[in-house]
């Protein structure tokens, strides 16, 4: 089997409610750049690639498909070795990984369909077959109800059958944000799990500051306190702190969580598959975090193409660690308006009661639906 071509489908959707975070960028739009991969037995598989989706595609159309096309897919690893030391000198992080990400995921949901087994029994096998999902969400929206709304969206989430949340901080002010997931946390509750996001928006002493009047609110984990370049901040976070301090999401490669996971810099890191490397590389990423005691918990944003292939690689992951009663694995869902999540594949992923069952089809085990991208295809 050979692969024959390589598309990039770029689709972009407007938000009704516009949200933001402590970084103070204006969500208006969700947008994806998603993989095809043809060969010339007829499988075809799919990819998804994490940031600015028309940077992804310029990656993949002009430095990565034609390195790619008239190879195995079955030569995932060989690709991905090859794809990576030819970028190495001008993309050892970010775009290009990001690129690379999207190939890879569709390789490995074309050798599933041509095994006949899911993904995550070709990575290792299956672990468990239903995750723990937790919402992302409780974004600031309206600013003048900043704590109105986040109540009010923690107890639709309660409603829905989650058992976990995650909610943004960052308001500029220890006692605005402390306030804010005070009142999301009486409202939902001792039994709901609850994290928190600053998405990187403070200092060192201002992390630990917050972070310490927070854990009175049996917060499960303090994401991003710090700027994902602060290695030695991260661990003095880390060790001021009882609660689990968790980040990476901006890192890519084995390479650039390396550091990080020797020091123990942070309890909890963050990989996106569809950002750090793939399914390949996240693997990678997953087996230096266990031999140094550190949690891995992937980080999810996009499409129900990246969804499936977190999915996937949370199946594959060992108990963390192995137990009687082992903590579950937590898979990312989040909840902003995205049509791409809910509408792209013929059978939606879904939670029940916070549980999200694991596809157990061929690949990825999903069905993209082409009317879909044609819907919201860019250009």
């Amino acid at each position: 089997m050979k692969i024959t071509k390589i598309t990039t489908h770029v689709l972009s959707s407007k938000v009704e409610k516009p949200f933001t975070s402590s970084r103070g960028w204006l969500y208006k739009t969700r947008n994806t750049c998603l993989v095809e991969i043809e060969t010339d037995s007829g499988l075809t598989g799919w990819g998804e690639c994490y940031g600015p989706s028309a940077v992804a595609q310029a990656f993949i159309d002009t430095q990565l498909a034609p390195q790619v096309v008239g190879r195995d897919p079955f030569d995932v690893e060989v690709i991905w070795e090859h794809l990576y030391n030819r970028i190495k000198d001008y993309g050892q992080t970010g775009m290009a990984i990001a690129a690379i990400s999207g190939i890879d995921i569709a390789l490995w949901d074309i050798i599933g369909k041509d095994c006949g087994k899911p993904v995550h029994k070709l990575i290792g096998g299956a672990f468990r077959t239903e995750v723990e999902a937790y919402a992302t969400g409780l974004y600031f929206i309206d600013m003048d109800r900043l704590t109105e709304e986040a109540v009010e969206e923690a107890r639709e989430f309660v409603d829905q059958g989650f058992r976990a949340i995650k909610m943004k901080i960052g308001l500029g002010s220890i006692q605005r944000d402390y306030d804010r997931v005070k009142a999301v946390r009486d409202a939902v509750g001792p039994d709901i799990r609850l994290m928190v996001d600053a998405n990187h928006a403070f200092s060192v002493p201002v992390a630990i500051r917050l972070g310490r009047k927070l854990e009175e609110l049996d917060i499960d984990w303090f994401e991003e306190p710090i700027s994902p370049e602060d290695i030695d901040g991260y661990v003095e976070v880390s060790r001021a702190l009882d609660m689990a301090v968790a980040g990476g999401e901006n890192d890519f490669t084995r390479w650039g969580f390396r550091d990080a996971i020797a020091r123990k810099a942070m309890d909890i890191v963050q990989p996106d598959v569809c950002a750090a490397g793939g399914l390949t590389e996240c693997k990678k990423i997953a087996t230096l975090a266990s031999a140094h005691g550190v949690e891995c918990v992937p980080h999810a944003w996009g499409s129900a193409v990246g969804l499936s292939a977190t999915l996937h690689f949370l199946a594959a992951l060992p108990d963390q660690p192995p137990s009687l009663f082992p903590f579950p694995v937590m898979l990312e869902f989040e909840q902003t308006e995205n049509p791409f999540r809910d509408d792209l594949v013929s059978q939606p992923i879904l939670q029940d009661r916070g549980i999200v069952r694991v596809p157990d089809g061929p690949g990825l085990g999903i069905d993209v639906r082409r009317d879909i991208i044609e819907q919201y295809r860019v250009g």
